[in-house]
């Protein structure tokens, strides 16, 4: 990835350093100290026929990074005839850089909202189309709303398990909306536990009997930052409340020493 023009900011990253967990190794992380996106962790999100991923795009006008954050910026399209989407977006993946399998990953972010707005804080597995390689959704945030949701995907989860409820398959959390929070997930072979600000949410068990259908978390998986507009979930926008962002402090992946 080119050189990213850099975020005048005065807002500081409220972590001088990554916490340590008796137990644990930071193994992975980026605090966005520098003055362009790291291209040796991330590459941007390319645009696609998904809902997540139909507005991408690499125009520097959705990428900010200083004062020791990353915007990842959503912005009305002024010249739609170069580009014939509504609106543009950026978004980052540890695809092809960096993947793993279990662990725990925090990631400190916020966001501005908007009608339309879509930012999220995701993982999906290497092997396997999906919904079969499996999904870890630590956070993902809709128009205005004071609480994100936190979920898993999977074949079972998504096809088999019509209610979605056996076991449960995500779950909703409070926040002060334009606050800092710490999305997180503890990952291991028998368990994917969410976590907010470092209380667990929920947690979602492997059932054996079921087989890879419903725990397609037993292989590396990738980290995906992503700020969509519009999507047959989060519905329309509003183009007076853009351009809007999400905004990452700092992205953090421990692991246990075998």
């Amino acid at each position: 990835m080119k050189s990213l023009p850099v975020f005048a900011s005065a807002i500081l990253s409220a972590a001088a350093a990554p916490e340590s967990f008796p137990g644990w190794k930071l193994v992975w992380n980026d605090e966005f100290d520098g003055a362009s996106i790291d291209a040796n962790k991330w590459a941007p999100c390319e645009r696609g026929p998904s809902d997540w991923n139909d507005t991408m795009t690499r125009d520097p006008r959705c990428f900010a990074i200083g004062g020791g954050t990353l915007r990842l910026i959503g912005i009305v399209n002024p010249d739609t005839s170069k580009d014939p989407s509504a609106y543009l977006t950026g978004g980052v993946t540890s695809k092809g850089k960096f993947s793993f399998q279990h662990g725990r990953v925090l990631v400190r972010a916020r966001f501005k909202s908007a009608k339309g707005a879509w930012p999220a804080i995701w993982m999906l597995g290497e092997k396997g189309r999906w919904p079969r390689n499996g999904e870890i959704d630590l956070m993902e945030h809709l128009n205005h709303e004071d609480k994100v949701h936190q979920t898993i995907h999977s074949y079972y989860a998504n096809e088999v398990d019509k209610t979605r409820r056996n076991p449960p398959k995500g779950t909703t959390v409070a926040i002060r909306r334009d606050d800092y929070h710490t999305y997180g997930v503890d990952w291991d072979g028998g368990h994917v536990v969410f976590t907010v600000d470092g209380k667990a949410t929920l947690s979602y068990p492997r059932i054996a009997e079921k087989g890879p259908d419903q725990w397609p978390f037993d292989q590396p998986f990738y980290l995906i930052l992503s700020m969509q507009i519009e999507g047959s979930w989060v519905g329309p926008a509003d183009p007076k409340d853009y351009p809007a962002h999400l905004e990452i402090d700092w992205v953090r992946v421990y692991q246990k020493p075998s």
